[in-house]
């Protein structure tokens, strides 16, 4: 197992891991719900392999990051995401990484790069459509039975899973969101050890309660916010990967989403993978994101 490293933001002790450090390119790996850095391992092998040095940190909430300051409202709203990821670029001095993304971790770096369009020298986003975090978005009768996962976090029963049984109900999206029988026992505990910070169900909760606009946000992100909606044209060279058989986000939801890109983009379904390409299928995805650099990023 690698050690974590840390890095201090304005409001977080961040933890990350860390391959091929000396390595001449960066990339920002960023793992997504319910799910942890090591998520990455394989595909973060493939890129060091490459020549990248890959950088992944835990979100807020996830163990072993922690906030820094006990006032600071344990915030979940995707715009904060964005911008702690700038934070950690910052800190990090890191120069126009790619930044790739699993669900929630897509939008965080879709975000960033909404927030600051030099933030990034790619982008790749992962079982996630871009423009997707509007309360007020179009949802099909299909999607809305997807995400009944949200709509029980909204009330006190879910509260409850999340705070005193999450490991079960992280289970449970494991188990249905991809066909069956694809992970170990091993990856999921590993996983699973991220979900015991002692914010991880504060900033859960707050997050998908935001994002249906049943919960208030943290007044500091107001004008991010205000940046983020409705959703910028990105100029970023974007690449997105979606599994055929995601049952969380169905395919669909990333399909048409070319207009709110002006720079290169690629979307590619990844047939008979569900909504865990990274540790489903890493070899594929580490080997997208190199042709995409190499084709796109490469020629500009």
């Amino acid at each position: 197992m690698q050690d974590y490293h840390y890095i201090a933001t304005p409001l977080l002790d961040v933890a990350y891991l860390e391959w091929n450090p000396s390595g001449n390119r960066c990339a920002v790996l960023v793992h997504g719900w319910p799910d942890s850095p090591e998520s990455w391992a394989k595909t973060a092998t493939a890129l060091a392999a490459a020549g990248y040095r890959v950088l992944a940190p835990a979100l807020r909430g996830f163990a072993p990051t922690r906030f820094r300051h006990a006032d600071t409202p344990r915030s979940g709203q995707l715009a904060a995401l964005g911008r702690d990821l700038l934070d950690f670029i910052d800190a990090m001095q890191l120069d126009r990484p790619l930044l790739v993304g699993h669900d929630w971790g897509a939008r965080a770096a879709a975000n960033a790069c909404g927030l600051r369009h030099d933030a990034a020298s790619g982008l790749v986003m992962l079982s996630v459509g871009y423009g997707t975090n509007d309360p007020r978005q179009e949802l099909t009768y299909q999607q809305a039975r997807n995400y009944w996962y949200h709509w029980f976090m909204a009330t006190p029963r879910g509260q409850h899973a999340v705070e005193h049984d999450r490991h079960a109900f992280a289970r449970m999206m494991w188990d249905s969101w991809s066909p069956a029988g694809w992970y170990g026992e091993a990856d999921f505990a590993q996983a699973s050890r991220a979900f015991d910070g002692p914010d991880w169900a504060e900033v859960v909760l707050h997050s998908y309660r935001h994002r249906w606009a049943f919960a208030g946000g943290d007044p500091a992100y107001a004008a991010d916010e205000a940046r983020l909606h409705p959703a910028p044209v990105l100029p970023v060279p974007t690449l997105v990967l979606h599994g055929a058989a995601d049952t969380c986000n169905h395919p669909d939801s990333s399909a048409g989403r070319e207009r709110h890109f002006s720079g290169a983009y690629q979307r590619v379904l990844l047939e008979g993978i569900g909504h865990f390409p990274q540790r489903e299928a890493p070899q594929a995805v580490a080997g997208a994101i190199l042709m995409f650099v190499d084709g796109q990023i490469g020629s500009l």
